[in-house]
């Protein structure tokens, strides 16, 4: 195991305390009940084989979508998919993390696109309620089959984040300074590639290990 997957590890499984507060956790709020996902939506995971060490979807904490629908990490397990942190009440990098996510879904293919997912956590969970959410899913027209919008306890805000290398900090006016980043993950959750380039014109770099994962998944 090399180092950065043997980091990866570790951070897997360190208690949440571990890492510095940014805000105080709140209670998880209740879900509604949804419509299932189509057969063809669903993800394909190999039955009964263990997540390997460095995914980053062996996080444990509970998380609760747009709709409302309360989730785990290891649930997305068998699609390809971009992930990022960020928060609603953001004016400035978090609408163009969302431009940007949105700028590599309109650059793929029909069939790469249908298969691509993407999910955004919150690192506001005081404020980010599910009616919050599905509120900016709606004004942003995310196609919420694919796009999911989450948030989650504070402690997991932290753990993910540090899982993820996105660094963060509360402000003293209620916002965050934090990492702007989209982060490709294959179906197995394992990191790919990372893009620090905002905007609806993606990286062409990134967008090339976008394909070329979606192509082997």
């Amino acid at each position: 195991m090399n180092r950065q997957s043997t980091l990866l590890a570790i951070l897997l499984c360190a208690p949440a305390a571990t890492f510095a507060s940014a805000a105080a956790p709140v209670p998880a709020p209740a879900t509604r009940p949804t419509s299932a996902t189509p057969a063809a939506l669903a993800p394909r995971a190999t039955p009964g084989a263990a997540l390997p060490s460095d995914s980053v979807l062996r996080l444990d904490g509970r998380f609760t979508d747009q709709d409302g629908k309360a989730f785990a990490l290891p649930s997305r397990r068998g699609h390809v998919q971009l992930v990022t942190m960020f928060y609603t009440s953001c004016k400035y990098m978090c609408p163009l993390i969302v431009d940007s996510g949105l700028g590599v879904d309109h650059a793929l293919a029909p069939a790469e696109r249908a298969r691509l997912r993407v999910l955004l956590v919150s690192l506001d969970p005081a404020r980010d309620g599910v009616a919050t959410l599905s509120a900016l899913a709606g004004k942003r027209k995310l196609d919420r089959q694919r796009w999911t919008l989450a948030r989650t306890d504070a402690a997991s805000v932290r753990k993910t984040a540090a899982v993820l290398g996105i660094r963060y900090r509360a402000l003293a006016n209620g916002e965050f300074n934090h990492s702007s980043v989209l982060i490709l993950l294959d179906a197995e959750g394992r990191i790919v590639a990372r893009s620090e380039k905002m905007g609806r014109v993606p990286d062409p770099e990134f967008l090339a290990k976008v394909r070329a994962t979606l192509a082997k998944s």
